[in-house]
């Protein structure tokens, strides 16, 4: 087995990917900081003193994953399709599970972008949370599956015989783990607040932190057929049709990203588009 990475002298350098075909690439990693208890129901409880912890720690995350090439000296710049960041508080190891999962059409692979938004996700987390807990521990930051490229696929060994690929957006957790904070739930039912499997076209829509809980709606799909115009604004009068709730989109400084990158009322819309609706949220 050889390094791509070296040349024939033992030189680095990058790879040229140039006369590789294009194929759907995906990798998932994982990672988890570990503080005390005190810490961790402070952060359920939203009573950190830089604000909404989670959501600050996601937007770094895919931050992050979306600059890998700039960080890591022979990483190519990729035009990632799609980066879910997800988070489970496990309280009985006084942890913060954290999850990236990586997506584009390409010449190479995306496990480093993965790891890259985990990473600096939980760093994050330590820098949101260190006021209170200097004492955090960052560790198991790990590849756990990657699929697409001439390698072949790859899953960890404990995850053999399991479905590891997952719908961007969707923690790799069961319904009988403990609870995850980002708003999903569990099952097929095409209700507010539940996530939906619909076989026609759909946008996924996603409120976060404390939109979330003002609004009471985390996940939802909404079919596109739904849409009176293929837009941002389109997806707000469908949503406000579908539940009255949906209003509070209109209430503050709501801000709007499709496919993580911010976007704005007249932003355009397609098929399996995410679209996430979160407060400002505040770091330093």
């Amino acid at each position: 087995m050889s390094l791509t990475h070296l040349n024939a002298r033992g030189e680095a350098h990058m790879v040229d990917v140039a006369d590789k075909p294009e194929s759907r690439r995906e990798a998932s990693a994982s990672g988890r900081i570990t503080m005390r208890p005190e810490t961790l129901a402070l952060l359920a409880e939203g009573g950190l003193p830089k604000g909404d912890v989670l959501a600050t720690a996601r937007i770094a995350g895919i931050q992050a994953a979306k600059r890998t090439h700039e960080l890591i000296p022979l990483c190519h710049a990729l035009a990632l399709s799609k980066v879910a960041i997800d988070f489970t508080l496990n309280e009985a190891e006084r942890c913060v599970e954290v999850t990236a999962t990586c997506r584009l059409n390409g010449r190479t692979g995306v496990e480093m972008e993965a790891l890259t938004a985990v990473s600096v996700a939980c760093l994050t987390l330590y820098d949101m949370c260190k006021a209170v807990d200097k004492g955090m521990v960052i560790d198991a930051i790990r590849l756990e599956a990657k699929t697409g490229g001439k390698s072949g696929d790859y899953y960890r060994a404990e995850h053999v015989g399991e479905p590891v690929e997952q719908p961007l957006g969707e923690a790799v957790v069961s319904a009988a783990e403990g609870p995850i904070v980002t708003g999903q739930g569990h099952g097929g039912q095409v209700a507010v607040g539940s996530r939906c499997d619909i076989a026609s076209p759909c946008i996924r829509v996603k409120c976060l932190a404390e939109l979330r809980e003002r609004l009471g709606v985390g996940d939802i799909s909404v079919p596109l057929s739904d849409l009176g115009r293929t837009d941002v604004a389109g997806l707000k009068a469908a949503l406000k049709a579908l539940d009255p709730r949906f209003a509070g989109l209109d209430e503050g400084r709501v801000l709007c990203a499709v496919n993580q990158v911010m976007a704005g009322d007249s932003t355009p819309i397609t098929d399996d588009d995410e679209v996430a609706f979160f407060p400002p949220v505040t770091g330093g």
